[in-house]
């Protein structure tokens, strides 16, 4: 499971002037905000009214991405940062407010494969029917509603003016929250294959992204299983992947340009690049045990090159002076290694770029 915080936009959908959203929000957010606190969560409340969206008046689709207008990017940019969304809504007329229907069409990608909770309040059936129609909507956006539900019903629930419902309502809305965020950490990795940036990977399911210090468990854990072997080949043991701390890899990557192969949540393997004058440094070139001699170092290899800076007239990269399956790969790929190992027992390895796009010892793709 991911260890990313995970941010819920609390959304208050009536837009209708003396609601009782807001309040209904307002209790929602001081109840669940403990457990939020526990969870690691962020809760974000948002009013649609505050929004001030118009009714759709995009020229293009959404699924376009396409937006013309500043409403429709800023609103895009407030659910795109959001991993779940917890709604608060009425019933009108036994649907959904037409602001929540509204704000629904407006966007496309954004939404996909984060999930979303209801708080309903109304009268006779506390709102319900507004869920049971909005759930139909969500799911078309590839939303995934969950099970766990709260239904006010008005009578009960506000009491001298101010939203005040039994206990058993602030038991359901933290179990909203609970189910939320497990969801929201098994949906990550849907939503991540969705960014435009991502690129598919060689390994059926797999995918590329860049990695960035919120990664750091994860690299730490990798870097853990990779580097065994490698500790092993060499002596003295003092590899520095095996010994730094979350910290310092967190460190690291914000300092190098490192790149990670994921599939299901899961870091496959990573690797690391970045400029020093006219030279390209590639390191920590590491694949999960289990899937070693599948071709996977050697296509992270060659994405990390493609990526050189066209500045940049060679590519540089070190192993141990012991670690000859590594020193295969380096050398089959037209790498050069230095007569003699350094001080530390490792041993550089070198390759001239020839032009933008191009290496010694392999072809342009094509």
């Amino acid at each position: 499971m991911s260890t990313k915080q995970v941010r819920v936009l609390v959304l208050v959908c009536s837009t209708r002037p003396g609601a009782l959203g807001p309040a209904v929000g307002a209790w929602l957010t001081e109840t669940i905000t403990p457990r939020a606190a526990e969870l690691g969560a962020e809760l974000v409340p948002l009013a649609l009214a505050d929004l001030g969206l118009p009714f759709l008046d995009e020229e293009e689709h959404p699924s376009s991405g396409v937006y013309r207008n500043e409403h429709t990017r800023k609103w895009s940019a407030i659910v795109d940062a959001a991993d779940g969304f917890i709604v608060v809504t009425p019933e009108y007329n036994y649907g959904m407010p037409a602001s929540l229907k509204n704000a629904l069409d407006y966007l496309s990608r954004e939404w996909a494969w984060k999930p979303v909770g209801f708080v309903s309040y109304g009268n006779t059936s506390a709102g319900t029917r507004a869920v049971q129609h909005a759930k139909q909507v969500v799911t078309t956006l590839r939303l995934v509603p969950l099970g766990s539900t709260v239904a006010l019903r008005i009578a009960d629930a506000v009491r001298d003016g101010e939203v005040r419902p039994a206990a058993a309502a602030d038991e359901a809305a933290i179990d909203v929250l609970d189910e939320l965020v497990r969801v929201a950490h098994a949906l990550q990795p849907m939503r991540e294959r969705n960014e435009p940036a991502v690129l598919a990977g060689p390994v059926p399911g797999s995918y590329l992204r860049r990695l960035t210090p919120e990664d750091a468990p994860e690299v730490t854990v990798l870097q853990r299983c990779c580097w065994v072997d490698e500790a092993l080949a060499n002596d003295p043991l003092t590899v520095p992947a095996l010994h730094e701390s979350v910290e310092q890899v967190r460190d690291w990557l914000a300092a190098w340009h490192a790149i990670g192969l994921w599939r299901d949540g899961r870091l496959l393997g990573m690797v690391r690049t970045r400029r020093d004058d006219a030279e390209w440094h590639v390191g920590r070139l590491g694949v999960v045990p289990d899937l070693r001699g599948r071709g996977l170092g050697r296509w992270l290899l060659h994405e990390a090159e493609a990526a050189a800076d066209p500045a940049c007239h060679r590519i540089v990269l070190s192993t141990g002076a012991g670690s000859r399956k590594n020193i295969a790969l380096y050398r089959s790929e037209g790498y050069q290694p230095a007569p003699l190992p350094s001080e530390d027992g490792t041993i550089l390895l070198t390759k001239k770029v020839l032009s933008a796009g191009r290496v010694a010892g392999r072809a342009a793709p094509a």
